[in-house]
């Protein structure tokens, strides 16, 4: 299901446009706006929920594809010789869109 005002359903929706690089009936992956690094993408579930502590049995299955199949979108999004894989969990952490999406970075050497 997903939720009215936020930004990600939006997204998904296709009333905001992005930068699409990966899109299946359970996942899509765009070019982050504010890239952190030379390759920035999110992977969102096409299920709303905020945190992975929401997550119910569908949303930990979706999470688990989502985590197998960052490999092969990283690498075919530049990340061949590596990339770091972020989840924020809440505000806190830096969370600031309150759908649960996961952050791909890479294309050059991170710092720590």
């Amino acid at each position: 299901m997903l939720v009215e005002d936020c930004v990600f359903c939006r997204i998904l929706r296709g009333e905001i446009p992005s930068d699409k690089v990966y899109e299946d009936d359970k996942m899509l992956v765009f070019r982050d706006i504010e890239p952190k690094a030379k390759v920035h993408l999110l992977a969102i579930a096409k299920e709303h929920f905020a945190f992975l502590s929401d997550a119910d049995e569908r949303g930990r299955e979706l999470v688990s594809y989502i985590l197998f199949k960052i490999p092969e979108i990283a690498r075919k999004n530049g990340c061949a010789d590596g990339y770091r894989v972020v989840i924020n969990q809440g505000a806190d952490a830096g969370q600031t869109v309150f759908h649960l999406h996961i952050h791909v970075l890479g294309g050059e050497k991170l710092p720590w």
